[in-house]
């Protein structure tokens, strides 16, 4: 094997590769009607999982359809072939439906478990790009995932092939997930760790500064002795609440910033002295701690605060978030 690099070469192989792939998925547009139909139907009326199969480089992208349909709200795992004659066949049933992956239709593993399959009593799809072939006669349903030529300069490893193929399982799982009624939230239950799990089901509650540890003054505290308090609390805030803990007002560091520039309008009293009631921003924004952290989010940015009260229904203080709880909780 003698190795060559040329840089033009490289890009125009490239450039070819990603035209013949994208070529190969629009001509799949051609081929959706009332067989992809029918397996929507056949999958969405199974009491039991959809098994995925393949063998080689189908087998890699069977792994991956069989992920994409779990996580989307179809029940749904891989079975490698190789392995199913061999004691893996066991968890299929006949309740499920079988969707097995063959580029030539005559993948020798695939070919050897389909009668354990059928005498299960579960139902076959097989995705091939050979009409033709042994595997597409033996399914209950056939989709077509053929390809003109593979992106592979030799016409030999799977590329285009398997590219076709995987676009066609991810219209597969969306057009279930469509079919489901599947929201936002039911993805996120199933992805708890990742970005949007932690947008969908973290509360304010889960990620608040509870009461105790918010900073909060009576009105007729003294602007000094509520500038120690905002600087003992390091929020940047204080909260102005009555005796009930109910919330009249907030103070915060820009609050401070601006007093000071604007304080010509207290030249004739003692400056510190002043009650913070009467320079606190009254009526503060407030979110409830049931509601999510996302749109604590959304509040904050929208009216440009960094600070948020958490009040209860009768308007009691029950906590208190700022941006950096925010991507500390990486709801952000």
């Amino acid at each position: 094997m003698n190795q060559t690099f040329h840089p033009p070469r490289s890009i125009e192989l490239a450039v070819r590769a990603l035209t013949i792939e994208a070529e190969a998925i629009q001509a799949l547009t051609t081929r959706i009607g009332q067989p992809f139909a029918e397996a929507v139907a056949l999958i969405l009326q199974s009491t039991g999982r959809v098994i995925v199969s393949g063998m080689g480089k189908s087998g890699h992208i069977a792994r991956k359809i069989a992920a994409t349909l779990a996580s989307t709200g179809t029940p749904a795992y891989f079975v490698h072939p190789g392995e199913a004659s061999h004691g893996d066949l066991g968890m299929v049933q006949g309740m499920d439906v079988f969707l097995a992956l063959s580029n030539s239709g005559e993948t020798e593993e695939i070919l050897r478990i389909l009668p354990a399959i059928r005498r299960q009593g579960a139902k076959l799809i097989a995705m091939t790009g050979n009409p033709a072939s042994t595997l597409a006669r033996e399914a209950d349903i056939q989709l077509d995932v053929s390809v003109a030529q593979e992106a592979c300069p030799l016409n030999l490893a799977p590329t285009a092939s398997t590219t076709a193929t995987l676009a066609l399982g991810d219209a597969l799982a969306v057009a279930l997930l469509d079919a489901r009624g599947f929201q936002a939230e039911d993805f996120a239950l199933s992805h708890p760790g990742g970005a949007l799990g932690r947008r969908l089901l973290t509360h304010v509650r889960d990620v608040m500064r509870k009461a105790e540890q918010v900073p909060a003054v009576r009105p007729e505290t003294t602007l000094s002795e509520a500038i120690l308090t905002i600087s003992r609390g390091g929020l940047g805030m204080t909260v102005i609440t009555d005796p009930e803990h109910t919330i009249l007002g907030i103070f915060t560091d820009g609050d401070l910033r601006r007093t000071l520039e604007d304080r010509q309008k207290h030249a004739n009293e003692d400056f510190l002295a002043i009650p913070i009631g009467r320079l606190m921003h009254p009526n503060p924004h407030r979110i409830a701690p049931d509601r999510l952290a996302i749109e604590a989010v959304e509040i904050m940015e929208r009216q440009r605060i960094n600070h948020l009260l958490v009040a209860d229904e009768a308007g009691h203080l029950i906590g208190a978030l700022n941006m950096h709880d925010l991507f500390a909780a990486k709801v952000i």
